[in-house]
């Protein structure tokens, strides 16, 4: 089975993130400028911390891309931390920098500082924070961005848009948009500070937002990413570790501070009789159906209609006005340690629930046309499509 993989590595103040990806078959288009373009979404919307201020990210494509094009070998992408100049002895890999910087002793409620330094064994938080923090997420959109990149061959298109920040929040039934009404939402989002799909309420949105920093505080929200003219057939329901809607609900929980994942009406679906959200089936020129409340996913497998799944972000755990810690090393108690952080990511967490999908779906597609080059795979997912086109 053809397998698409990546591996990611660095730490929020090194000296830059790497990733790698292996698998994508030779031929693709990759321009440096399109993953750049990802980034950038990445860095915007309201509520961002200072880091922002000092990174302005792009990635140098290391290996696996010649003269625009895949050349089916690893592809290795670097991100440089503009912050590392300020780190340089504090989080330098030789042994006679150690110590230079007090050790991070006050760990954060919410976040993976007291249960890593527990599993590893550590005695400074920093060695946990620095790898546990969303910076990560700059490598992942990058890699994102090119599978993003493969899927526009096959014309897939992804988006999102934020409903929720705090108690702010707009209503957007799925279940009954069509693709384009699902791509006008997510090209409203782009014009708006916060990704709200409907600009003339981000007044609501950014007073949420306010609030939180005027009372040192952070806040979440939810968001809404969704694929559309995606095949019938990725994914599997003949093993429960290939199943589309769990491969992709566990890469939106490996997003940095989500804590809750639906695909399609999710919750929702618990509260209603099942005559009236089983999305009837219609045939016209080809199968398809009335409503959406699945999300585009039924048993595993993709259904043609357009995916949607929906995320919770927790308020992010560093707060400028700490809650209560105990001292690792004294077990006294403490105001949590504090490090500079974002008031709300929610629009980022968005965009990077983009990248987290086009990954899941190139995945899955690669493992159902997979092929060396790209003509390999375009004339078996063609194969397929006329196949379908006599069902």
């Amino acid at each position: 089975m053809p397998m698409l993989r990546f591996l990611t590595a660095g730490e929020s103040h090194g000296k830059g993130l790497i990733g790698i990806i292996e698998g994508l078959p030779a031929g693709v288009p990759i321009l440096k400028e399109d993953i750049d373009k990802e980034l950038k979404r990445r860095q915007g919307g309201y509520g961002r911390g200072g880091r922002m201020k000092i990174e302005s990210d792009e990635v140098e494509i290391i290996s696996g891309i010649r003269w625009g094009k895949t050349i089916g070998s690893p592809i290795g992408l670097l991100i440089k931390n503009q912050d590392w100049h300020n780190w340089e002895s504090g989080m330098n890999p030789h042994p006679s920098f150690e110590g230079s910087i007090p050790p991070v002793t006050r760990p954060r409620p919410g976040h993976a500082d007291l249960a890593g330094i527990m599993k590893y064994l550590h005695y400074d938080i920093r060695n946990v924070l620095e790898r546990s923090s969303a910076r990560e997420t700059a490598i992942r959109v990058a890699i994102g961005a090119i599978a993003k990149r493969f899927l526009s061959i096959f014309n897939i298109k992804i988006g999102s848009f934020v409903t929720s920040i705090g108690s702010a929040s707009v209503s957007v039934e799925t279940a009954f948009l069509s693709e384009s009404e699902l791509l006008a939402l997510a090209e409203n989002a782009e014009n708006s500070k916060v990704r709200c799909p409907f600009p003339e309420l981000d007044g609501d949105f950014i007073d949420a937002i306010d609030k939180a920093v005027n009372t040192g505080d952070s806040v979440g929200g939810n968001f809404v990413c969704f694929a559309v003219f995606v095949p019938v057939g990725l994914g599997s329901y003949v093993h429960w570790d290939r199943k589309l809607d769990g491969r992709i609900a566990q890469g939106f929980m490996g997003i940095q501070a989500i804590k809750a994942v639906e695909i399609g009406d999710g919750v929702e679906l618990g509260n209603k009789f099942g005559s009236e959200v089983m999305d009837e089936i219609i045939y016209n020129e080809g199968f398809s159906r009335k409503t959406n409340h699945m999300g585009g996913i039924e048993g595993g497998v993709s259904n043609g209609m357009p995916i949607i799944v929906k995320a919770t972000m927790k308020p992010i755990p560093t707060l400028r006005r700490p809650l209560k810690s105990v001292d690792v090393f004294t077990k006294e108690t403490v105001s949590a340690a504090y490090e500079r952080s974002d008031i709300c990511a929610v629009p980022a967490a968005s965009v990077i629930g983009e990248a987290v999908l086009a990954w899941h779906l190139a995945e899955a597609f690669i493992e159902k046309f997979g092929g060396d080059s790209l003509e390999e795979v375009s004339d078996n997912f063609k194969a397929y499509q006329e196949r379908l086109k006599k069902r």
